[in-house]
């Protein structure tokens, strides 16, 4: 069994990977502070929650409860206890159940190694990417992992700080340690700092293996390229050279398919309007025709018309935000416009969890299990679905890269080497 602790877990493409291969596994702990997040990791992992458990709490009770955690609505500054006490009862009911039922240690800055369970064999870290995007350069924003930096990105030293500790206090170290980030993390500007980091893993005893990685050669239509860091501790010389042997034989950046050969969009893409569900869904995803739209329209991928994908065609990288310029493509309306004046609609967030690899049914699960307030009001609005996939990492090349750990572990780690093929 693999134990693993998912830090900066988002919505649980880990989690979500490790069940699609069926291997044995136990996510011990999550670490993830945003609200919208850890409700839907919640979800989609554990099934609906039974609120009926904190029925006596007041609203004062639970906000003084949340108020403990460093939580955030945003991704990007702390909750105030405020804010909290403007949420509805069964808002606050969901996030404290969430937050029991993940074990989610919430704030990486306030974790220290001791609070991980012993014997851990996977740590992932996806940590926050807007100081390391090229986006972030439009704002004038050049601080990306710099250790001094103090903002988003820079959580990961965070990391470094809690396998101090590890070796501080004796105890023994994760096994496996997987990173996840945009693949700038390897341009001039950042790479003296990744290299830093990964000078650190190997003073540990860690094999490092980095992987540039396309989720278009992984069955998904997404044109979303991510950079994927695997740390092995290899105990020994025989195990290093073992470890190392296997990646070499088996690059995971040799997966590559030729454009025709991707996976069609009409898996992916809901085009059936005669299915009442996804019509709406399409209807809500359609801009009014303004002067910006028209930039958007005109300047933006055409992956479908009416309900015809375009051939031999993927989407753009997703990002947390469809309605703007640029996006990841768009549907166009040309017989059959679902909105008087539309001239096209943008992805659903169905389709965006499903060009991240999750399922129809995981989506449908979550929508069932939404938080509705008293005024018809969703928990999880569109806003936010888009922004939780934008910020998720494809599962299908997840689940490629714990196949690799789950061999390496059984075949290399735990037993005596044997050939790695």
């Amino acid at each position: 069994m693999l134990k693993v602790v998912e830090a900066f877990s988002g919505i649980g493409s880990q989690a979500e990977a490790l069940k699609n291969i069926n291997v044995e596994y136990d996510i011990s702990a999550i670490i993830e502070w945003e609200v919208t997040a850890l409700f839907a990791y919640d979800i989609m992992h554990n099934g609906p929650q039974n609120l009926k458990e904190y029925r006596f709490h007041t609203k004062q009770s639970l906000v003084r409860e949340l108020s403990k955690y460093n939580l955030s609505a945003s991704g990007k500054e702390i909750i105030t206890e405020r804010a909290l006490s403007a949420m509805p009862m069964n808002q606050l009911r969901g996030i404290i159940a969430a937050i029991e039922r993940t074990n989610n240690l919430i704030d990486i800055s306030a974790v220290g190694a001791e609070d991980l369970p012993d014997d851990l064999d996977v740590l992932t870290y996806s940590f926050p990417c807007q100081d390391l995007s090229i986006s972030s350069f439009w704002h004038n924003n050049f601080s990306g992992i710099d250790k001094d930096a103090d903002n988003r990105s820079s959580l990961l030293w965070q990391v470094e700080r809690i396998l101090q500790e590890y070796c501080n206090i004796e105890k023994s170290l994760p096994k496996f340690l997987l990173m996840e980030n945009v693949s700038a993390i390897l341009s001039n500007r950042h790479i003296k700092n990744f290299n830093l980091w990964q000078g650190f893993l190997e003073g540990l005893g860690y094999i490092n293996k980095v992987y540039t990685l396309n989720a278009k050669n992984f069955g998904i239509p997404q044109d979303r390229e991510r950079t994927f860091l695997i740390s092995v501790l290899a105990e020994d010389e025989k195990k290093s050279q073992a470890v190392e042997n296997y990646f070499f034989e088996n690059n995971l950046e040799n997966v590559y398919r030729e454009h025709n050969d991707i996976i069609s969009l009409s898996k992916f893409l809901k085009l059936d309007y005669s299915n009442e569900t996804y019509k709406q869904e399409a209807i809500a995803s359609t801009p009014n025709y303004t002067e910006s739209r028209k930039k958007i329209f005109e300047n933006n991928k055409i992956l479908a018309v009416d309900d015809k994908v375009s051939p031999n065609t993927y989407a753009r990288t997703l990002t947390t935000k469809q309605d703007r310029h640029p996006n990841s493509g768009i549907i166009e309306y040309n017989k059959h416009s679902l909105v008087p004046g539309a001239r096209y609609r943008n992805l659903t967030p169905r389709e965006c969890f499903l060009l991240m690899g999750f399922s129809e049914t995981a989506y449908d699960n979550l929508m069932a299990h939404d938080i509705v307030t008293a005024n018809n009001r969703k928990f999880l609005t569109a806003s936010k679905l888009y922004r939780l996939t934008g910020n998720s990492i494809v599962v299908p090349v997840l689940e490629e890269i714990f196949k690799q750990i789950d061999f390496i572990n059984n075949n290399i780690l735990n037993n005596q080497v044997q050939s790695t093929k």
